[in-house]
């Protein structure tokens, strides 16, 4: 078969180009948002190395080099706010995987669809609510005086302090992230669990397993892969631990165990007006995030045979 030539390639080229002419315009808007709210904001990432002053120009500064890192590398509170946000993201990643895919399980054992979907409603309505208003709903029932310190009194336990006690805070960071998120990452297992072959649970019926050994030994191997995908695209968000939740909920009680690097950064240039240490903290958190996220696509193609492009 002959190679078509160039004028016919051409032709070719410009039908496709009037062809896909009205998606490329429909993708416009949101191309230009990205633009304008994402890279051109990142010139100001050259703060980081400068000795930044809001009374000159952007390029106008002096110029500090390394010294910002420097910097919040020798403060004292630095290694903590880093261990704090790898060990509150670490317990959200790894419970964001494993409750999901086991109220999954559950969720696909109901026979009565109508029940199926209410309850799936349910538990995935609190996704669509801001942490804004869900920070005001959790400080009335985790107080000293809410709702459940009041039940943990009526059957005789001692009170916790969900909010202010430090070694108890992170817990509740991932317990309350969970409840907000499961529902909705559900919705991706129950998928999975819906291309299974029913082949496969026939054969295993007919060798005597019943529901408990048929998603034993059918589904949970089904959905690995894409457990297994889930997991290594999290990768990047280790870094990441939820400044919107953190930040609504916590308080300076806690700050040992609940600074993490987003809260810190707000506390560093919006409170202390330290800009250029700011920056130099956000931008070490995008370039240790970048090789993660990069780091996870290389292992989702290794592992999971996933590919972006």
């Amino acid at each position: 078969m002959s190679k078509p030539s160039k004028k016919e390639r051409k032709v070719s080229l410009a039908v496709r180009l009037r062809k896909e002419l009205p998606f490329h315009l429909m993708l416009l808007p949101g191309v230009l948002l990205v633009v304008v709210f994402k890279y051109i904001p990142m010139a100001g990432l050259i703060i980081a190395f400068q000795n930044y002053s809001p009374m000159n120009g952007l390029f106008d500064q002096e110029w500090v080099g390394l010294e910002n890192f420097r910097y919040i590398f020798s403060m004292p509170t630095f290694p903590r706010v880093i261990y704090n946000t790898l060990f509150i993201a670490v317990m959200k990643i790894a419970a964001g995987i494993i409750v999901p895919v086991t109220f999954a399980l559950l969720l696909n054992e109901i026979r009565c669809n109508t029940y199926k979907r209410i309850l799936q409603t349910i538990v995935y309505l609190p996704h669509f609510i801001s942490w804004v208003a869900l920070a005001g709903i959790f400080l009335d029932v985790l107080s000293m005086d809410g709702i459940v310190n009041t039940m943990l009194r009526n059957v005789g336990l001692q009170p916790i302090y969900f909010l202010g006690d430090e070694k108890v805070f992170p817990y509740t960071m991932v317990v309350t992230d969970v409840w907000k998120t499961f529902g909705w990452n559900t919705i991706v297992y129950l998928a999975a669990i819906t291309g299974v072959d029913v082949g496969l649970y026939e054969a295993a019926a007919l060798d005597g397993a019943g529901r408990f050994r048929q998603t034993l030994h059918v589904t949970i191997p089904a959905i690995m892969p894409i457990i297994m995908l889930m997991s290594i695209l999290s990768i990047g968000n280790v870094l990441r631990a939820g400044f919107d939740q953190i930040f609504n909920l916590y308080s300076p009680l806690v700050y040992s165990t609940g600074d993490i690097i987003d809260t810190f950064v707000y506390r560093l240039g919006i409170l202390s007006v330290q800009f250029s240490p700011a920056t130099a903290v956000g931008l070490f958190q995008s370039i240790v995030s970048f090789v993660l996220i990069m780091l996870g696509y290389w292992l989702a193609d290794r592992f999971a045979g996933y590919r972006v492009f």
